[in-house]
């Protein structure tokens, strides 16, 4: 750790005396492809050339890392920093007995340590029971006050009347809830709040666990999910929906929203739905890994997998083969920040190709969620890159092997 720190002074001692640095690896992954012995030219905030390290014009500074690999910075595509792993607290407890101001201090710590692990983007999705306070720790990035990737947030969220938790209490007694309840035509006005409160991003629960005997079913109609989608398109924002069930994603996908995330019951014909319409699909398979072992007892081994985990397997095959988009995220906040390389690893133990991995944590990532200068490599882009000490195109894990993360032009001093 000490090594990393010197070295990531020495970088920042060149750059901050330095109009121009140079970035040279053994490997580059520009986003989509790898190249050996490239390299990268950041001035200011951008990317100014990409090429052969012989072919590379000379920066005031150069540096070159042996036996690693250069590439963008990672984007999160599932995130919670507001959360922290169930097996320390549960989520009902997260949500009832620690106060917004705890969450928020405690969430700003996280989002930092996203950024540590090689993550500059993240897309935090539902500040869950802790009110606009991911926009709060956006703000707090954005003036300086604390190092954190770049966030796109969600704020509340939005769930069904009747249908989200906390649950199990006196029917008069009102709870704080771990999202916003609206239905029918005051939608709209729960749309234009929360935009108006800085959510960069509309998050819907598509269905939930309200079935009768607590199973998922869906919760809102496409007519209503599509007034959801209509207003906040006019503001120029994308929808997102959690969705578990079939029929929750199809009428998702008919209302037109940007992404599925979980998509556990997906069939194939929905799948079909969604490739024509341009949907993209987020796993989480780290969420359903790590549920497991919190609550199901698994001890993690492939021989002892329970139905949950099998089933997830086999969905992530069916999405394969079906050509949806990919977008990578593992609800991290379910499990340590930090770790978010754990989903990464698994789409690839799940039969993900690991040049399809990287792509879809980096430029995929960044086409899914209009980030149009992020998540490539790229003349004219801007300077989000880190290194990673091996070559994640043979062994994934790779990716927590981080030496220098780049955001915005800007070397980050790594505790």
């Amino acid at each position: 750790m000490r090594t990393l720190t010197l070295i990531t002074l020495l970088l920042t001692s060149f750059f901050l005396s330095a109009q121009k640095i140079t970035i040279t690896a053994d490997r580059l992954f520009d986003g989509i492809n790898i190249r050996t012995n490239w390299g990268v030219v950041v001035e200011g905030n951008v990317i100014v050339e990409v090429n052969a390290i012989g072919k590379l014009s000379k920066g005031d500074s150069t540096i070159h890392f042996s036996g690693s690999t250069l590439m963008p910075g990672m984007i999160e595509g599932h995130s919670h920093v507001l959360l922290y792993p169930y097996n320390r607290a549960e989520w009902n407890d997260q949500v009832l007995k620690e106060s917004r101001s705890l969450r928020a201090i405690r969430g700003a710590k996280m989002a930092t340590k996203n950024l540590y692990a090689g993550f500059t983007t993240i897309r935090d999705l539902g500040s869950e029971g802790a009110g606009y306070a991911d926009v709060a720790i956006k703000q707090s990035i954005e003036l300086g006050i604390i190092e954190g990737p770049r966030m796109l947030v969600a704020g509340r969220a939005i769930v069904a009347t009747g249908s989200y938790g906390p649950k199990g209490f006196h029917p008069d007694f009102e709870v704080p809830l771990g999202a916003e309840p609206a239905d029918g035509a005051n939608l709209q006005t729960v749309v234009r709040d929360q935009i108006g409160k800085g959510a960069d991003f509309v998050k819907v629960y598509a269905d939930y666990r309200w079935g009768p005997n607590n199973e998922a079913r869906p919760t809102f109609s496409i007519e209503e999910l599509k007034l959801i989608v209509e207003t906040a398109a006019s503001s120029g924002r994308d929808v997102v929906a959690h969705a578990a069930t079939n029929e929750g994603m199809r009428r998702a996908t008919l209302a037109g929203v940007k992404t599925i995330e979980h998509g556990s019951d997906v069939s194939d014909e929905v799948l079909q739905l969604m490739k024509e319409r341009g949907v993209a699909i987020c796993p989480t398979l780290a969420a359903t890994h790590s549920i497991q072992q919190y609550f199901g007892g698994w001890d993690g081994r492939d021989e002892t997998e329970p139905e949950a985990i099998k089933s997830k397997r086999a969905m992530f095959k069916r999405v394969l083969n079906s050509g949806v988009t990919i977008v990578a995220g593992g609800d991290v906040g379910v499990f340590e920040h930090g770790e978010n390389v754990r989903e990464l690893e698994l789409m690839a133990d799940y039969g993900m190709k690991e040049i399809d991995v990287l792509q879809s944590v980096t430029s995929v990532n960044a086409k899914a969620f209009g980030l149009n200068d992020l998540g490539q490599l790229r003349v004219g882009f801007l300077a989000d890159i880190i290194v990673v000490k091996g070559n994640p195109e043979k062994d994934i894990g790779d990716l927590y092997n981080i030496e220098l993360v780049m955001k915005d032009g800007r070397i980050i001093e790594l505790e």
